[in-house]
């Protein structure tokens, strides 16, 4: 039988291993970690895409211009990104247009969409780069494409096996870990196998290949000629998963959207993304486990993730250095005694390329800010407005990205901030939660707070104003608007002709016409197993009688509405077992509503008597219960004596008056 394509690659590069092998440096124990995506499991597989020149790629692809062509982004006089043909020139994000056309006077510089002042949308304005006092940038563009790619990259990965996480516009991180033990068990069942012993520490086989094939990935060299000669280890084959996925990911952003994408995988996030940027544009660089000593010897350790700025800078003076190689030889107890304990291990662990943080699927944002300086400064109310409308639009498009359209999070506060001079006024309100959020409630919100800020006086001219979101929560789905419980269009009419019931289309759901008490927290019952009631069967139910249960499924009782006249009323309701929605206006009367006891058949004002009612009847059969268990084993008791003597004397009135109202769980139970 032939091996499957998938494992011909593996399998036919040499031959099983032989008993008697040498055993891997990894344990069974280990195989269990990365199928839970352990960040401690040294299997663990990360990967880091990051988009090449992103914001460049989108103006490309949405102007058609060819990847040959230097192209830049600009943002007023400056450049916010440039392409790789673009950077042969010369040209970098310091320089300004000018200086970008001196060095390459045929490049295409694009600028940024803005909001123009006054306007509802933003859009591409040629006249935006002269008109920064009326114009602000918008990022929608970028943030709608990262929207887009970040779906493809959850496309191409098992729905129940993913771990995604937006890193930033351009940045995603992935753990493969999962997705690529399910590979390794469907190309190497052996490690589907029990340990020996059932013990998870025993040592794994070697794999059973002796080459891998890492196709067009930018392999980091080992620090060793000869090390390339062993044996590939479980990390390895690990790794080399990890890489065939993310070559799919990245031929897919390619082929659906046009952009390319460079990669890093590794066995963690410091890692995958120290990857990501060694080959660029269009690589994947894989990282294995070997070889990353060797690949971090000669990196600045201020290059690294949160090194870069001031505490990079204050490391590299305390040990005159700022590569990773000089900084390996201070102990972890030396950088403690400088940094501080938490500061001087995480340091010690991330210039060894360790690092256990998690990809998080949804990292939550804290707040949203939407800003501008203005030159010259705005001098009125009115044009104060025209701005706030641009954030209102601005900010709520960034929370539909967070959801707030489905209710997922939704903030609770927002801030404005004005400036008037060297004086900064500030207010702040809630956001209500019981009201629809759009561009229009939170400029109406925006609005309000500016009018606080101009009655206090002496606000023109203003330099800068702000508007800011925060105090994000998750929504509450499924609970229902006052609205829900309210008649509307045809059943309203409905029940102006008094009808009693709503009409409705056949295609929609059937809307009840009368109104029916339930008992939903059940009684003292629902505090015991379900059993057989001593009494006989429940009498039957009529046509017009409606059953009332407890939560242990027992039968109550019997519901029976008559309206005033004292004519059944289920001619024009629906069906039993059926929820009803009283039809009628609040003008007219209501159904006298007349409970039994299906036991004794007592007649009861309301649920709650009729609950309290069988609570009796139930006490009264554990009573009886325990009495007859008592005599049986001929052990009676004073107490047991005095019960049975209670029951013999005691009987049950036909209806009983209205219980004393006590909170719930007070109250004692009397046996007679």
């Amino acid at each position: 039988m032939s091996s499957p394509p998938h494992m011909q690659s593996f399998r036919d590069l040499s031959p099983a291993g032989a008993p008697g092998m040498k055993r891997s440096r990894f344990t069974y124990r280990h195989i269990q970690q990365l199928a839970a995506s352990s960040t401690s499991c040294p299997l663990r597989v990360i990967a880091h895409l990051d988009l090449d020149c992103f914001y460049a790629q989108v103006e490309m692809v949405r102007l058609g211009i060819p990847d040959d062509k230097p192209v830049a982004v600009q943002q007023w006089q400056g450049l916010i990104a440039v392409n790789y043909p673009a950077r042969s020139f010369g040209i970098g994000r310091h320089c300004n247009v000018s200086e970008a056309k001196k060095l390459c006077p045929d490049l295409i510089h694009q600028h940024v969409a803005t909001w123009r002042e006054g306007d509802a949308k933003w859009d591409y304005h040629p006249d935006a780069a002269a008109n920064m006092a009326t114009h602000k940038v918008s990022l929608d563009p970028y943030r709608l494409e990262s929207r887009k790619i970040l779906a493809i990259i959850k496309e191409e990965l098992p729905p129940h096996l993913q771990k995604v996480e937006k890193a930033s516009i351009d940045e995603v991180f992935m753990d493969l870990s999962a997705q690529v033990h399910t590979i390794l068990l469907e190309r190497f069942p052996e490690l589907a196998n029990p340990p020996p012993y059932d013990d998870p520490t025993e040592m794994l086989p070697m794999p059973s290949i002796t080459a891998l094939d890492w196709q067009a990935d930018a392999l980091v060299d080992l620090p060793d000629e000869n090390a390339e000669l062993e044996d590939p280890d479980w990390d390895d084959v690990a790794i080399l998963i990890g890489s065939e996925i993310v070559r799919k990911v990245r031929i897919a952003i390619k082929d659906k959207l046009g952009y390319t994408c460079s990669a890093g995988v590794a066995c963690n996030k410091l890692l995958s993304k120290l990857g990501s940027a060694y080959r660029k544009p269009n690589q994947q660089t894989v990282l294995r486990n070997r070889s990353i000593q060797h690949f971090l010897s000669d990196f600045k350790f201020t290059k690294m993730r949160n090194l870069g700025g001031k505490l990079g800078e204050q490391i590299s003076q305390m040990f005159h250095t700022d590569t990773v190689k000089d900084l390996l030889s201070a102990s972890v107890e030396q950088l403690k005694s400088k940094l501080g304990d938490d500061t001087g291990v995480w340091v010690y662990n991330t210039v060894r390329g360790i690092d256990t943080s998690e990809v998080n699927p949804r990292v939550q944002i804290k707040s949203m800010l939407s800003a501008k300086s203005f030159r010259p400064s705005i001098t009125s109310f009115e044009q104060a407005v025209r701005w706030l409308r641009i954030f209102a639009a601005d900010i709520f498009s960034r929370l539909v990205e967070e959801g707030v359209l489905e209710n997922k999070r939704r903030p609770k506060t927002i801030n404005l901030h004005h400036r008037h001079g060297t004086q900064t006024r500030s207010r702040q309100g809630p956001i209500p939660q019981g009201r629809k959020l759009d561009e229009e409630s939170l400029l109406e919100l925006a609005r309000n707070l500016l009018s606080q800020i101009v009655s206090e006086g002496q606000v023109w001219p203003c330099s800068n104003l702000s508007l800011s979101v925060g105090g994000f929560e998750d929504g509450v789905t499924g609970n229902m608007g006052i609205g829900a419980f309210l008649l509307k269009g045809e059943e309203a009419q409905a029940s102006k002709t008094g009808s009693g019931t709503a009409t409705v289309d056949s295609e929609t759901e059937i809307r009840p016409a009368e109104k029916r008490r339930r008992l939903d927290n059940g009684g003292i019952e629902r505090f015991f197993a379900k059993r057989e009631l001593s009494h006989g069967a429940n009498p039957g139910l009529g046509s017009d009688d409606t059953a009332i249960s407890g939560q242990s499924g027992q039968r109550l009782g019997t519901l029976k509405e008559e309206v005033m006249s004292g004519e059944p009323a289920g001619s024009e309701g629906v069906g039993k077992g059926d929820e009803v929605y009283n039809g009628k206006s609040e003008s007219e009367p209501g159904p006298i509503i007349t409970l039994t006891c299906s036991r004794c058949n007592a007649s009861l004002d309301s649920p709650e008597e009729l609950q309290s009612h069988q609570d009796w009847h139930f006490a009264k059969e554990l009573q009886e219960q325990e009495r007859v268990s008592q005599t049986f084993v001929n052990q009676p008791s004073a107490s047991s004596s005095r019960a049975g003597n209670q029951k013999s004397t005691s009987t049950m009135p036909k209806r009983q008056g209205r219980p004393k109202k006590v909170e719930r769980g007070q109250s004692k139970l009397k046996f007679g």
